[in-house]
């Protein structure tokens, strides 16, 4: 990239915390934020459990007014952007605005308000639907509400391509302030989909686990008992800024964005590929002008479905190669928070930028009974101390699609 790109703010709203600091002390400690449904009455369903935001109250960061224009997907958004924005001591003036750009990848968008305006129009009819139903639903309205909030008059979308949402997102914002056009890219992924159609509908696909007596053990990456991964809802935010910008106004750095990598699988809709994988993270690997060999750590998108896990550890070995892949640090967060869908590439570069500065891998936690296939370190259960100066995060997604991100230490 010719314009370096650094990593100076970080927000989240996760299973696991609503802050940056209570979602990292839970993940580098191993405690899952996986419990029983409470946002509906989840017991006829099959799977009875997911990852969701705990002790959230909107009306700390939005204007009671609005809150209910607003899905809640959005509500997560707002609020991680405050944080990021309060963590890089950055504030938007006219001088500089149209040199700030929202990118918020957002995987379904309003599910809930849809599941229940639905009702709604059946049961009441069409008179009785809120004005508000298309903004408080429609997916790009994340990245419109932060811009508006905090006066970021630049680049304004929002990248929707399933589990790999946010990682695009990123990716993209990147490629903008590489080419010059824009300073400073607000960017990450949203994502609240915790109702019965999303449950219904991902169970009806066999896709999640029903561990619904121990939901704490449900996310199990790499486990012989894996059965499906753990729905989750939050939000994962990062402030990206042109090197030189941020080093002027002499804004911290968690890290640097060096490289982006993107492939298809162009095969099937939901089972995944070794090679589409690959293809992503060695391009990513070449876009930051790096050697394999510089690996140390890979948040890996390590769902607990029992071919995606195995399939990303053939394809970081296709990458890495045999032996480099033994040498490097490899852990899924998603045992702890469950999946976010769209957001889940923001907050596992969160999480992966602060193992980089504390130089602590996370663990792969719940892994009792490790895959047979399972033949590299995926840091089971406890964390460990290492040095990561070169870290890569991994999203793939429905329709085959996979995005990758590497990061390096300044």
């Amino acid at each position: 990239m010719s314009h370096r790109i650094v990593v100076t703010g970080l927000g989240t709203v996760s299973p696991c915390g609503n802050r940056v600091d209570q979602t990292w002390d839970n993940i580098r400690n191993g405690r899952s934020g996986i419990a029983t449904i409470t946002k509906f009455d989840a017991s006829t369903y099959t799977t009875q459990i997911a990852g969701e935001v705990k002790g959230f109250d909107p009306a700390d960061f939005i204007d009671k007014k609005e809150i209910k224009k607003m899905d809640v997907f959005i509500h997560y958004a707002l609020a991680a952007t405050k944080e990021a924005m309060e963590d890089a001591k950055l504030t938007i003036s006219e001088d500089f605005a149209e040199e700030v750009g929202v990118s918020i990848g957002v995987g379904i968008g309003g599910l809930p308000n849809i599941e229940y305006y639905a009702g709604v129009l059946k049961e009441r009819g069409p008179s009785k639907i809120t004005p508000f139903f298309i903004p408080m639903t429609i997916s790009n309205m994340a990245s419109g509400y932060v811009s508006i909030e905090f006066g970021a008059k630049g680049y304004n979308a929002t990248t929707t391509s399933a589990c790999s949402s946010a990682n695009h997102s990123i990716g993209d914002a990147a490629r903008i302030i590489e080419r010059g056009d824009a300073k400073v890219m607000i960017v990450g992924g949203t994502e609240s989909t915790i109702c019965g159609m999303a449950i219904g509908g991902f169970g009806a696909m066999k896709a999640l686990s029903r561990r619904n007596d121990s939901p704490e053990t449900a996310s199990r990456p790499y486990d012989q008992g894996r059965d499906g991964f753990v729905l989750a809802e939050g939000c994962g935010i990062l402030i990206l800024e042109e090197y030189e910008f941020a080093k002027a106004r002499g804004a911290k750095m968690y890290g640097e964005l060096v490289g982006y990598g993107f492939s298809s699988d162009a095969y099937h809709i939901t089972s995944p590929t070794t090679d589409g994988p690959a293809r992503a993270m060695k391009m990513a690997l070449k876009d930051a002008k790096l050697d394999p060999s510089e690996v140390d750590y890979i948040n890996a998108h390590g769902t607990s479905t029992p071919a995606g896990d195995i399939n990303e550890l053939k394809a970081i070995k296709l990458t890495l190669g045999e032996e480099n892949a033994k040498k490097v640090s490899i852990s899924s967060s998603k045992s702890m928070t469950g999946h976010l869908l769209g957001a889940a590439g923001g907050l596992e570069a969160v999480i992966t930028l602060k193992a980089m500065q504390e130089g602590i891998v996370p663990p792969t936690i719940n892994l009792e009974s490790p895959d047979p296939e399972c033949d590299l370190d995926v840091t089971p259960n406890h964390a460990k101390k290492r040095e990561i100066k070169v870290a890569m995060s991994n999203s793939f997604g429905f329709g085959g699609t996979n995005a990758t991100l590497v990061f390096r230490k300044i």
